[in-house]
């Protein structure tokens, strides 16, 4: 049921949201620059790499040693807009519809972090990653990478039909709130750089 209902409402959604998807590639175009897609190899499904598609919301400014500057020094005001109303997220409705990702499940992060995983978070990969989850709609970028793996896990364990439909409404209402969509002094979130202490489980979070 889930997978159904994640390519027959991508499907729609792909040809509904085709205007909004053609002014925001434009005006990011204007604005920003080429090229208009954020492409980046994502762990997914069992771990299994794919390439994860979202609208760009940073320049590629550089530093005089031809480094890139910091994520929130690259967001210009246009890009802070998009992410506001997560347009940049549109894109991924195309992996959706390929089976890539669902509509909700845990967030794709970064391949690096695979092997800084406690063996409780992997979990995360034992289900579809998703464009939302029950860790975005319980404080999204504002929380700490711990209390999120937790959420992730715990939807793992608790998954079903209506519980994402739940979790669908409240990312509504969570977009048109703007809540959580960067930690302080972040574009999004500080990196990950590994688990720091130990739980009572034995698994280390």
């Amino acid at each position: 049921m889930k997978r159904l209902f994640d390519f027959i409402v991508s499907l729609l959604a792909i040809v509904l949201l085709s205007l909004v998807v053609g002014v925001t590639a434009l005006l990011i175009r204007l604005k920003i620059g080429s090229p208009v897609l954020f492409k980046q190899q994502r762990p997914g499904l069992g771990g299994m790499s794919f390439y994860v598609y979202k609208f760009r919301s940073m320049t590629d400014e550089r530093d005089t040693f031809g480094e890139l500057l910091s994520d929130d020094m690259r967001l210009t005001s246009f890009g802070k807009a998009v992410r506001k109303l997560s347009l940049d997220e549109l894109p991924q409705l195309w992996n959706v519809l390929k089976g890539e990702m669902s509509f909700v499940g845990p967030r794709p992060l970064l391949m690096e972090y695979l092997p800084l995983y406690s063996e409780r978070q992997v979990r995360r990969h034992d289900v579809r990653p998703g464009i939302t989850g029950w860790a975005q709609v319980n404080g999204r970028n504002a929380i700490s990478w711990e209390e999120r793996f937790e959420l992730d896990v715990w939807y793992v364990e608790n998954r079903s039909f209506w519980l994402d439909i739940k979790i669908l409404c409240m990312t509504v209402l969570k977009v048109f709130k703007s809540e959580g969509i960067s930690q302080d002094g972040q574009a999004t979130m500080t990196k990950f750089e590994g688990n720091t202490a130990s739980s009572s489980e034995g698994d280390v979070l």
